[in-house]
Order: structure tokens, then sequence, then C-alpha cells
């Protein structure tokens, strides 16, 4: 269990506000890359595996390590390698900044995050190797101009991701259509979700860092996803539940609080409610493993070494206070929001 319970990284680069982008390989990136410990990112991480073996846990889920395979972290997501050996490949790690201007793409980062991705033929699989070379090389280079380049190149490996899944169609871009607005509503409502620090907010609160009203947003989201504000809020409030059940040793009352709960009571009928369990129920459902964590299962859709401080080339930076959501911050919800 760690210290500091989940650890966040942010993107540390030279001159991230020209560039906010980093591209290299497991080696070349520091050993932040193959984090053994669970831990979030304030940015996205494109990982391409062509070698090893382990497992590549994402959230609840472990993934064997398969390749060559294609796994995307989102922001707020909680991964480690569990096990791994040998692990190779190629990654990109990139801020939401880089993608400010591109709605679509970042709307495609978002539908890629959450599983793993396996190439759909040799084919593809060498298309997607030479596209990360060039990106390596075009990154390395720092040429004039290597910003749009590197967008593009994204764009063209979010096109192939998207298009190795049948359910997944490659976004098309349409300029001032009726569902723009909603989407783009939405997006910002899923990233804000992401924050542990602002789940203990009722509706109203990311609604006004949205910069929309409460009724557009309630309005909006639906038309978007399908559900309400509401729903997804308390989706998200559980999904965080459970990763701090299941990769911290934190109290139910200290995650009640973490997550705006003012009563550890009301927290537990609410978890009942939502998953079925009480939180001690589930907490102790997985077979704790060596360390004392419990493991999730491995997914049937789809490693590695002790992590040290990171070397001072690494873009990793790992910033413990930020993910502790000190007492000074927090805004306790009501008992009656989600």
């Amino acid at each position: 269990m760690p210290a500091v319970p989940l650890p966040r990284h942010d993107l540390d680069v030279p001159a991230s506000d020209v560039l906010p982008l980093a591209v290299g390989t497991f080696d070349g990136l520091g050993p932040l890359s193959r984090a053994d410990f669970p831990h979030r990112h304030s940015f996205y991480e494109l990982v391409h595996v062509t070698h090893g073996c382990g497992a590549h846990v994402i959230d609840l889920d472990a993934y064997p390590i398969r390749p060559p395979q294609f796994f995307v972290i989102t922001p707020g997501q909680v991964h480690h390698w569990r096990d791994a050996h040998d692990l190779r490949g190629q990654l990109v790690l990139c801020t939401p900044d880089l993608l400010a201007d591109n709605p679509t793409d970042r709307d495609a980062l978002h539908r890629t995050g959450h599983r793993c991705w396996r190439p759909t033929d040799p084919a593809q699989a060498a298309r997607i190797a030479t596209l990360l070379a060039a990106m390596t090389d075009e990154y390395r280079r720092q040429q004039p101009g290597c910003r749009s380049v590197l967008r593009a190149y994204l764009h063209i490996l979010l096109t192939e991701l998207l298009r190795a899944t049948p359910d997944s169609a490659p976004p098309d871009p349409v300029p001032h259509h009726p569902q723009a607005r909603a989407l783009a509503v939405a997006r910002r409502f899923d990233e804000l979700l992401a924050e542990p620090a602002l789940l203990g907010e009722p509706a109203h609160s990311y609604a006004r860092r949205i910069g929309v009203s409460v009724r557009h947003l309630n309005e909006l989201v639906p038309r978007a996803t399908g559900t309400t504000p509401a729903r997804l809020i308390r989706q998200a409030r559980v999904l965080e539940a459970k990763r701090l059940l299941t990769r911290t040793d934190l109290t139910v009352a200290r995650i009640a609080a973490r997550l705006g709960f003012t009563d550890p009571a009301y927290f537990c009928r609410f978890f009942r409610r939502e998953v079925g369990q009480s939180p001690g129920e589930f907490r102790h459902r997985l077979h704790p493993g060596p360390d004392g964590t419990a493991d999730p299962p491995e997914s049937t859709t789809a490693p590695p070494t002790n992590t040290s401080t990171p070397d001072d080339d690494s873009p990793y930076r790992r910033d413990d206070r930020r993910s502790a959501r000190p007492d000074r911050h927090r805004t306790p919800a009501p008992e009656e929001n989600p």
C-alpha cells in the first residue's frame, strides 16, 4: 500500500507550453514508465507494448501482456504494471492542452481509453509500429513545425486504434453540427469527473466550471451520453471508492471523507445501493496479494520492475501532494447530492 494513496504523476518536459508531449521507449522515458505501484496521471499515456510478459492493471481490470497490444490511459485513471519482465515498446505522453483546439481527437482519446487494443492484422501492426517510429524521430529532432506534425501523427494513430474494433468508427468532424455543443460540454464534464478532488461537489459546481447553467448541463449531457449528470457523478464516485478500497489501506471513514460524504454511514448506504455490497465486503471480495493489496481478476480481453526515483531526464514528475485532497480544500457535498 502506498504511504500517500494513489500518487499523481504530471508531465514534466522542457517548454511544455510549446510542446506538451513526450515520445520514447520504456528505457528512454525512465523507470516511472514501468511503475509497479498504483498511480494516476494528469496527462494521457498511449502505450504500445511490443515485448514482455506480466500484466497491466488499469483500475479494476488486469490485462495479460500479449504483444503487440496498445493501451490508452486517460487522466485520472489508476494503473500499474504487475510482475512484468523485459517490457519493451513505445509510449506517447501528452497533456489535454496539446489537443485544446481539436475536440475530435480529444473525444477519440477518451473513446480509446479503458481497454486493451490489439491490431486487427499484421499489416495494421506494421503501420502502427512505423507510425510510432516516425513520431519518435520527429520528437527527437524538434525541427520547426514539429508540434503540428506530431499532432497529425497522433490523429492518424488514434484513427488506427479506432479501426481496431468493429464497434468504433473513426471520428469525422462535422463543423456546426447541432450535437457539437452537447459533445463539447459532455467531454469537459467527463474530464472534470476524472479529478478526484471534485467528486464531492454537486452538479451546479461542475456547471460553473464548464461555464454553463445547470439547466443546460442537464440538457446537453444526456443528449451526448444518454444518461444524466447526476448518474455520471454517482458512477464516478463509485469508481473512485472502488479504487481506494482495493488500492489503498484507507479506512472507510477516510474514503467517505475524500469523496465528499460527511457521514461514513451514509457513504456505506450509498455504496451498497450502487454496488450491492458494503465497502468492507467489496474490499475483501478480492483475494489479497502478497503485499496486502487486492489483485483484480485478469481481463479476458487482453508487468514490471521496482520503480526508483526518476532520472533527471524523465518526463514524469511525481506529485503526491496533489493526490491527497487536503482538508482545507475539501468541499463536502450534502448527503442528498448524488
